[in-house]
């Protein structure tokens, strides 16, 4: 019998195979797709994410960001992230590559198939297909099915937000992550190599990716000709009831998420994932949950707080003048992030 069952070879389940396998624990991944992986995403690694994956022996190649940089049509200001720290803007492919290398370096198992059906018993839980495990872990994505298996899922109320992104041949003019904000969506771009940036657009509105953008004149202007088809996700919130229900346990995206707009996904997960192995290393799985909560804290709090802000039709359009007005503010809140 194995120690853990992962289902989702996506960023968030191979970290919890390579804290597993360090941990000397015995893991298999279960994904039905091969590597690499693409899907939308900023790309974009906070400070914390990327110091989580050098933890892990895992130095994707990519572009080193600085910062954030709010702009709209009057203005800009920017935030460096604190102490030097520095993020890192990489392909989703690329990410998910060097992840996959590095499980394998580890004797990290990954088969072909998907986990559908499971019976949880006393001292394990068993999943057809795949055999027996003492854990299974649901890595299973924004839309999981195993939490939604689990009765865990919660509906949600609020707006319906959805992600676009697709990537251009144009070299960076900036080390920071840019959001350019419009009455109607923000364009996060994100320099990913030393010739190319991703731009990813954030909208409750349901649009083309090109009927989105040319609500930023300027940044289209100046992006090029792009290299990659579009790809989109959502909608973005998704609501957990718990991370823990019996012997599994739920990581990444699969576990709760709010939106894209903090761009901690990544870093959330890289870093949930070693607490979810050292819950399970001191036989205390409770102890996750309220590691994962004590992790996402900040996260959590700021993006409900930017997105409550954002849904609103008097408040929507004052994120980015606040941000010049209060310089000190915006720079307090990336480096909480950071």
């Amino acid at each position: 019998m194995i120690d853990l069952l992962i289902a989702g070879g996506g960023p968030a389940g191979l970290a919890t195979a390579c804290h597993a396998a360090l941990a000397g624990l015995e893991a298999v991944v279960v994904e039905p797709r091969s590597t690499p992986v693409d899907k939308a995403c900023g790309e974009g690694l906070m400070p914390t994410g990327a110091e989580a994956l050098r933890a892990l022996g895992v130095r994707p190649e990519g572009w080193p960001l600085r910062g954030i940089a709010y702009l709209d049509a009057v203005g800009s200001v920017t935030a460096p992230f604190p102490r030097g720290a520095a993020g890192l803007g990489v392909r989703r492919t690329i990410l998910h590559e060097a992840l996959a290398k590095r499980a394998a370096d580890l004797g990290v198992r990954v088969v072909a198939g998907r986990v559908e059906r499971f019976r949880q018993r006393l001292g394990d839980v068993e999943a057809d297909g795949f055999g027996r495990a003492r854990w299974l872990v649901a890595a299973d994505g924004l839309h999981s099915p195993l939490r939604a298996a689990l009765g865990l899922s919660v509906p949600s109320r609020h707006v319906r937000r959805h992600g676009l992104r697709r990537h251009f041949a144009v070299a960076p003019w900036s080390s920071h992550v840019e959001v350019h904000w419009s009455p109607g969506a923000e364009a996060y771009v994100t320099p990913v190599g030393a010739g190319l940036i991703g731009v990813a657009v954030l909208s409750s509105r349901r649009a083309p990716y090109e009927e989105h953008l040319a609500a930023f004149p300027a940044l289209r202007e100046r992006l090029g000709a792009a290299c990659s088809p579009v790809r989109g996700a959502g909608p973005l919130r998704q609501g957990a009831k718990a991370r823990v229900a019996g012997r599994v346990l739920l990581v990444g995206d699969a576990a709760g998420y709010v939106d894209a707009l903090t761009g901690e996904g990544i870093s959330l997960a890289a870093r949930s994932a070693g607490a979810l192995v050292a819950a399970l290393r001191t036989g205390d799985p409770g102890s996750y949950e309220r590691a994962w909560r004590r992790l996402s804290r900040r996260q959590r709090a700021l993006t409900e707080a930017l997105v409550a802000v954002r849904g609103n039709r008097v408040t929507g359009d004052l994120i980015a003048p606040a941000a010049r007005r209060l310089p000190w503010a915006f720079r307090a809140a990336v480096a909480l992030l950071a």
